[in-house]
């Protein structure tokens, strides 16, 4: 078997042979192709290769850099992993619906912040208590981590080392506001927070302006169209309501009409606003009440007051207003529920009224913004960080929404107003004088002014009760009080 095996194998052998010799030689071109295929598919696959490689380089570049940028965020030098676990005790002032919607901006931040960051809330009662409470505290250390102030009570503690200053947080890369959001902010009101040093002892939460109250109907039967341009219209239309009444057959109006004058330093301010001072020298740390401007608005008040044209009364002028015994009033844009509610009373007329902003000689307008501001504790870094964290919360659009609604204030954030659309339709009265926001200026916030501004209203009231040469004596004699309250503080 394996001889016959082998024999076939010798046959086919030779007869591949005889088939080899017999094939024609191959040409040169089938080769030539070979070849130059062999080439492209080589040089293609370097190319990939290097391009491959590369990208690998690339990411892995890029991985090594993030790997070294990789470090803990931090908010003032504090990491946000330590502010894990923090409680801080707010102090607050509110009650009622303004308490319970506080509460829920306290609740939605607690338990929405992925800082782990847990805010206490505690009402304090009214600003004087919280005041009266927190000196006590500075006295025993047992501290707040923030509180809600007024400028000049933040400006106060900041002088004696009790509150932190906000512009690191402001301006800080991870913590602190955008250019964007910085640019949503109010501008009058963010300034009612930094002092002259340039410390920003308080953030913006909320505000209501000091306004002019106008019977439009009634100022209309008199003959004015439109709403006083300037400070001699102003005039004019307050002494053409007194006339009015005088010359009625109704004895018991005799003496009203025009402007209802009180001379609180809050509407002193809302005219010297208008007539273009705020009642600082040009340093912006002193102050300076001999200036022409104030002068040229205790003048016009004391003409008024001569001519009839403003009248005091014993409270507030809500029911005046009401009844036509005064066409103009001052008062904050806060007070409007009550103004509503004294047309709903017996004997009110069913005149529409507005708001309008102060006017100065040549048409400025203005008008005074009260701010609540929000300060931090100088306490320990990890909690003045939680703290900021919070009071950015509560100053984003979304929770000043929330909080507008159940105040009645006006938000320091200009979007805020997209969010409160209904809102605005159906209060058609905050809706005009959110319009006027935009005049606001703020009162100084140096930690004396508690007690200079007090001594602007009593000086005014002797500018009415005095003689028209008089002021310039006055106002003298008030510069050095105020310079006097001021270097108590100092």
């Amino acid at each position: 078997m394996s001889k016959k095996l082998s024999i076939i194998m010798l046959v086919v052998f030779a007869f591949s042979m005889v088939l080899t010799a017999c094939k024609p030689t191959a040409e040169p071109t089938p080769e030539a192709e070979v070849v130059e295929e062999a080439e492209v598919v080589e040089e293609a696959e370097v190319v990939e290769e290097a391009e491959e490689v590369e990208e690998v380089e690339e990411v892995e570049e890029v991985e090594e850099v993030e790997e070294v940028e990789e470090v803990e965020p931090e908010v003032v030098g504090v990491p946000l992993s330590e502010l894990d676990g923090v409680e801080i005790k707010f102090w607050h002032v509110w009650g009622e619906e303004k308490e319970e919607a506080f509460l829920a901006v306290v609740e939605e931040f607690n338990n929405t912040n992925d800082l782990g960051i847990t805010v206490i809330a505690e009402n304090q009662g009214g600003y004087s208590d919280l005041e009266d409470n927190f000196n006590a505290a500075i006295q025993s250390g047992d501290v707040p981590a923030v509180l809600v102030g007024y400028n000049n009570a933040l400006a106060s503690w900041y002088g004696i080392d009790a509150m932190a200053d906000l512009e690191p947080y402001f301006n800080d890369p991870v913590g602190g506001f955008t250019d964007e959001e910085k640019a949503d902010f109010y501008q009058n009101s963010l300034d009612g927070g930094v002092i002259a040093s340039g410390a920003r002892v308080g953030l913006p939460l909320s505000q209501s302006i000091n306004v002019l109250f106008y019977n439009k109907t009634w100022a209309e039967e008199l003959g004015f169209a439109d709403a006083p341009q300037n400070a001699a219209e102003f005039k004019k239309q307050a002494c053409a309501a007194a006339a009015a009444n005088m010359a009625d057959d109704d004895p018991d109006n005799d003496g009203t009409g025009g402007l209802v004058m009180y001379a609180g330093a809050s509407n002193v301010f809302s005219w010297l606003f208008a007539y273009g001072d705020d009642g600082l020298a040009d340093d912006g740390a002193t102050y300076d009440f001999t200036s022409d401007a104030t002068v040229a608005v205790a003048t016009l008040w004391k003409e008024m007051w001569d001519e009839g044209c403003a009248f005091p009364t014993e409270t507030y002028p809500n029911p005046e207003f009401a009844t036509r015994k005064a066409l103009f009033t001052m008062s904050s844009s806060a007070g409007a529920y009550y103004q509503e509610k004294a047309f709903e009373a017996e004997g009110a007329t069913d005149d529409e009224w507005t708001f309008i902003p102060f006017v100065g000689p040549e048409g400025q307008k203005a008008v005074d913004a009260y701010g609540q501001y929000l300060g931090i504790v100088n306490t320990t870094p990890a909690k003045k960080a939680a703290a900021w964290y919070f009071l950015k919360y509560f100053t984003s659009p979304e929770a000043q929404a929330q909080w507008i609604e159940a105040s009645g204030y006006f938000s320091v954030r200009k979007s805020t107003a997209d969010l409160l659309t209904e809102y605005k339709e159906a209060n058609p009265r905050w809706t005009t004088a959110l319009d006027l926001v935009q005049y606001g200026h703020a009162e100084p916030n140096d930690a004396s002014w508690s007690s200079v501004r007090r001594a602007v209203g009593d000086a005014f009231y002797e500018v009415l009760q005095g003689a028209l040469e008089d002021i310039s004596t006055i106002l003298e004699n008030l510069n050095a009080t105020a310079a006097e309250l001021k270097a108590e503080v100092e």
